[in-house]
């Protein structure tokens, strides 16, 4: 599988493993098919795995963690989150959990992004994960933090990179403003952004991805299928859209697009795929993948061959810009 380069030296491969779901994340899952999951992308040539503390109060981590160690960790780029530490919860371990994981709440997260809070909180993912590194580190969803984010979240980012601790360090999110602040401001050198470059959502185009572009900042985009509505080849139009009910204007453009791809005999899953890989900026495309069907399946849309008219007919007719036909 291609890989593309971080200025730091990581080099991702183009289509990464999204571990949420190992987290149980609406539905549950086991021990074997998480492992079953890693086993077949590595398989597969996957070689770029990010989890976070959040999934599943640190289940996703230790099912990612478990897999890994019965493969080889050389030449796997592993990621996961900071920002949320988990705190033992006993009055609350009777219940489950309320953000969507199917995981007794016998933790709840904190909001932390000190210096000691960054450095615990690493600290723990790599007892979790069984290693001694994390090839990159996030600040996750620091929509409501950005002073602490941005200063001693970053600052203790910044002493792990320079401790070998931690390779590249960054920020993910679900909008694309604050994550130009970050690139701006700060000395990070790869952000994660889902849901915001994609065949339904282009709105990193006009900033985000030309200034991390310019400044030699790695874009891995997430969330490319909207939380469903461009999952299937035929629209469904009671799949979720940023993790809600989709409009019915959405629908009706994800549809159009959908029929485009099919009179060019291409698959709109695989299409949502492909798309941000166009911009120069992305350096890897990352999707949830439960099981070993799911790697296939979506390992077989990513060696899809998309022909150039297709991207040609959505730009031209005003669906989705094209960035390879942009000045």
């Amino acid at each position: 599988m291609p890989l593309r380069s971080l200025r730091t030296g990581h080099r991702l491969t183009e289509l990464g493993l999204g571990a949420a779901q190992f987290g149980n994340l609406f539905t549950e899952t086991t021990d074997d098919e998480s492992c079953r999951a890693v086993r077949t992308a590595m398989d597969e040539g996957i070689r770029h795995l990010d989890t976070a503390p959040h999934y599943g109060l640190g289940l996703s981590e230790r099912r990612l963690g478990g897999a890994l160690r019965a493969t080889r960790r050389q030449g796997v780029v592993l990621s996961s989150k900071v920002g949320r530490l988990l705190v033992d919860s006993p009055d609350t371990a009777d219940r489950l959990d309320n953000d969507g994981f199917l995981v007794p709440a016998s933790m709840r997260r904190v909001w932390d992004f000190s210096r000691d809070g960054i450095f615990r909180s690493v600290e723990e993912s790599l007892a979790r994960l069984g290693t001694d590194r994390l090839d990159i580190a996030y600040l996750h969803d620091p929509d409501d933090h950005w002073e602490s984010a941005s200063s001693s979240g970053i600052t203790a980012l910044t002493e792990l990179r320079d401790q070998g601790v931690v390779g590249a360090i960054g920020a993910g999110m679900n909008q694309a403003a604050m994550l130009t602040d970050f690139v701006r401001r700060t000395d990070i050198d790869v952000v994660m952004l889902a849901g915001r470059f994609t065949l339904l959502d282009q709105s990193a185009l006009d900033d985000l991805l030309p200034t991390a572009h310019e400044r030699g900042v790695g874009v891995v985009a997430a969330a490319v299928y909207n939380s469903g509505l461009l999952s299937t080849t035929v629209v469904d139009g009671s799949a979720y859209y940023d993790y809600g009910a989709a409009p019915g204007s959405v629908v009706e453009r994800a549809a159009r697009i959908a029929a485009v791809c099919e009179r060019h005999g291409v698959e709109l899953p695989a299409a949502a795929i492909h798309y941000p890989l166009r911009h120069p900026a992305v350096t890897s495309v990352v999707t949830g993948m439960r099981t070993a069907e799911h790697v296939r399946s979506n390992v077989a849309r990513y060696r899809a061959v998309i022909p150039e008219a297709l991207w040609e007919e959505l730009h031209v007719t005003g669906l989705v810009p094209d960035p390879a036909r942009m000045s």
